[in-house]
This record gives C-alpha cells, structure tokens and sequence, in this order.
C-alpha cells in the first residue's frame, strides 16, 4: 500500500526536501493550545490569510483530517523552499487522481509584501500546519524524525510541511 506513493517521497526529494515519509493521518496531533502560539508569540499573527486567525481552527482541521487516512509528512531544512514545496506536491498529486489532496507549510506566507483583503497567490500558499493547530513537534516525533525548539539565532532548523492524500 505504502509503495503508491514512493513517487511522491522521490519528488519532494527532487524538489529540495532532505526526506519524506508516508504517515497515517491518524499520527496527526491537532492541540488547541498551538494557534495560541500564534497570537501570541509571531509577528505573522492576522498579517496574511495564511495565517490565524483567517486559517482553519483546530475542531475544523480535527474534522478534515479525520476524512483522510495518509499523508506525506516533508522534511526540510533550512535550504528547502517549503511555501513553494508543499502547494507544487500538492498538484501532482491532485493531478495524479487524489482529488482530497491538501497541503500545509511552516510558518507565515512570504510570497507577498503587503496580504490584501483576498489572497492574490492561492495556487502557490497554504496555511502552515501550526496556524491549523497542528501540533507540529509532536506529529514530527511520532514519526521518527528530528525536531528542536531553536534556542539561538546561529541554531539550524528543521522545517516540516505535509500533503493529506487520501
């Protein structure tokens, strides 16, 4: 079953992902708690309709993604292009006949100076998982890979986004 979407993991290696993992989306943790870290704590905060608090609450993402059973859960670093990563996976795999396929990123949409009242770019961004409720440290770790909170400037990060599939 997992070999279906080998070509996808393949592609976002292409793409500039360091690796990427068929997940069950039942390994998915959605915490109300996240979207307060949002406000919170990022200047990002109602600056794009990317983010909180014009992107899905977490009893809506609970409810989506209880409609899907895999993902593909992307790795990257701090070299991987994730705002444009995730939508490009997104399509092909929508084209590829995974007609609920739905992708989120990390952190706030960057594609734009100044977010107007509609979004001018909605083929290229997607919310981030955390401004969903996603609790992304959690996800990360319930399936094996690596994640730390950054505790300095000079520290490198990981950078995670994920494509429900079906």
């Amino acid at each position: 079953m997992m070999r279906k979407y080998t070509k996808y993991i393949k592609r976002a290696k292409e793409m500039g992902a360091r690796d990427a993992k068929t997940i069950s989306a039942r390994s998915i943790v959605v915490a109300d708690w996240v979207r307060m870290k949002c406000q919170f704590g990022c200047d990002g905060y109602g600056q794009s309709l990317t983010c909180p608090p014009y992107s899905p609450a977490p009893e809506v993402t609970r409810r989506v993604i209880s409609f899907y059973r895999k993902a593909l859960l992307v790795h990257g670093d701090e070299y991987t292009d994730i705002h444009a990563l995730i939508p490009a996976l997104e399509r092909e795999i929508f084209l590829d006949g995974y007609y609920k396929a739905f992708g989120m990123g990390a952190g706030p949409c960057q594609l734009c100076s100044k977010c107007g009242k509609f979004c001018r770019n909605p083929a290229k961004t997607r919310p981030s998982m955390e401004a969903c409720g996603i609790d992304v440290y959690s996800t990360v770790r319930a399936n094996g890979y690596p994640i730390k909170v950054i505790s300095s400037a000079g520290c490198k990060g990981n950078y995670y986004g994920i494509v429900l599939i079906e």
